[in-house]
């Protein structure tokens, strides 16, 4: 039995307004409200309704053997909540049926697992809370930021509670192996890799549309044909892609709704199933195990982390940024705390690569800046402004350690006042129980003593 296990990502950072210098300390608001609500809005029309629609038909038109999975940001579901509130109710649909899955991963699309495993947990555990408000469920499988993975993640990921993760089948790190199995991880061997089959993933995302492509036009029959021609050994075909795939980096017109859509029947004939990631983890054995020494991701041709942490800027803007990771986890301050979720996506790295040729071409087409140059330093100029705020509640000249004993010993004393406070409040209580019970004690002698006085007078 050969299986297709399909996932979408849905992702948008929130982006920035233009933040110029003489900005820092007066302005603490750093999103392009009008930009964001355009893009998400445009988007959401344009591929993400008519592909929650698409997917909706395949589940019921085929009673339910279309399975799929969706991972979508945190950050993206609060814009969706708040421009387009109707996609989030196509999303719960999806969810009711039983047979979309929705995958764990950073709240904020953030690059929190290469430098910092407790952030990390703590978005990812947002996350999971977010996903269950909303859609009722708890993930089991993680999709990490740009699927990257490496062997130190792996043993944090399944402490997590996680049965599998999924990553990119990156040549470099397969070599002659195949990406269509279920492997465990080197360093956590209980915790199982699904790989992205690049090359079928791919024919639709990027080729599907291209004229020149020796394969075009790309029909749902000669596709699931590629499939069924696999080894037999080979149980699942993993097909990862943003959900823009369709209708927006694929449009309406190239036919990629209906290609989708006719994909169950034709896999029917093969007798070719649909499996989310927790059904392939959870039936499959792992044939082996993988070692990645080195973060791997799914972007650009290296298919490593180089899109965002590539060059000087890009280093420089990231160790800033989580230099300050400890003192804001130690916050209260919810506006705070959003900020600090909305300038760690992965997003604002990628806009200051540097790279040419195709992976260039693909950074300046997703980013809202004319230069790398330009991009670091608006994101700098409000990262700025934000540590000027962290610094005031928690001044950077007070080292870590030291802060933390300050801060304990705070919370320490406001429980100590507030277990006292009780105690006051408990003993008040008994008090006004004790004058209660010796005022009706009271009241019988005071009868007595005025029908002894009444005989007397008699």
């Amino acid at each position: 039995m050969k299986a297709i296990c399909f996932y979408f990502q849905i992702h948008q950072p929130f982006r920035l307004k233009r933040y110029r210098f003489f900005d820092i300390g007066n302005d603490h608001y750093y999103y392009d409200d009008f930009a964001n609500d355009d893009i998400i809005t445009r988007i959401a029309q344009r591929s993400y309704i008519p592909a929650a629609e698409s997917l909706l038909r395949m589940i019921e038109e085929s009673k339910g053997k279309f399975r799929c999975a969706l991972s979508i940001t945190g950050v993206a579901l609060e814009q969706c909540e708040q421009y387009v509130p109707e996609f989030i109710d196509l999303l719960k649909k999806l969810a009711d049926t039983g047979k979309v899955e929705f995958l764990a991963e950073t709240y904020a699309h953030s690059l929190s697992s290469l430098t910092d495993p407790e952030e990390f947990a703590a978005q990812v555990a947002l996350h999971d809370k977010k996903i269950y408000e909303l859609f009722g469920q708890k993930p089991k499988v993680l999709r990490n930021t740009e699927l990257i993975y490496c062997d130190d993640m792996a043993p944090q990921i399944l402490a997590m509670g996680y049965k599998g993760c999924i990553t990119d089948g990156a040549k470099h790190i397969l070599g002659w192996k195949s990406p269509n199995y279920v492997y465990s991880a080197a360093t956590a061997p209980k915790l199982k890799l699904l790989l992205k089959n690049s090359k079928l993933s791919d024919d639709i995302s990027f080729r599907f549309s291209n004229t020149e492509w020796d394969a075009y036009p790309l029909t749902a029959d000669k596709y699931i044909d590629w499939i069924a021609a696999t080894p037999p050994e080979e149980q699942i075909v993993n097909l990862f892609m943003n959900l823009e795939t369709f209708g927006a980096l694929q449009a309406r017109e190239s036919g990629i709704f209906q290609f989708l859509e006719a994909l169950p029947r034709f896999a029917a004939e093969k007798g070719i199933d649909f499996w989310t990631p927790t059904e392939a983890v959870t039936k499959l054995k792992a044939v082996g195990e993988l070692s990645v020494m080195h973060p791997i991701s799914w972007a650009d041709e290296a298919r490593d982390t180089s899109a965002w942490l590539g060059n000087q800027l890009q280093n420089e803007a990231f160790n800033k940024l989580y230099s300050v990771a400890e003192r804001v986890r130690l916050c209260d301050d919810r506006r705070l705390k959003q900020d600090w979720n909305y300038l760690q996506a992965s997003d604002h790295f990628f806009y200051m690569s540097t790279k040419r040729r195709a992976d260039g071409e693909v950074h300046s087409h997703f980013s809202p800046y004319d230069t790398p140059f330009q991009a670091f330093t608006n994101y700098m100029n409000v990262l700025a402004d934000f540590i000027v705020r962290v610094e005031e509640q928690y001044p950077l000249s007070i080292e870590n350690e030291e802060l933390n004993a300050l801060l304990t010993t705070i919370r320490n004393q406001a429980r100590e006042i507030e277990t006292l406070n009780k105690e006051v409040t408990s003993m008040r209580l008994n008090i006004e129980h004790f004058n209660e019970e010796h005022a009706l004690r009271e009241k019988p002698k005071a009868k007595k003593s005025r029908k002894k006085s009444d005989t007397v007078k008699d």
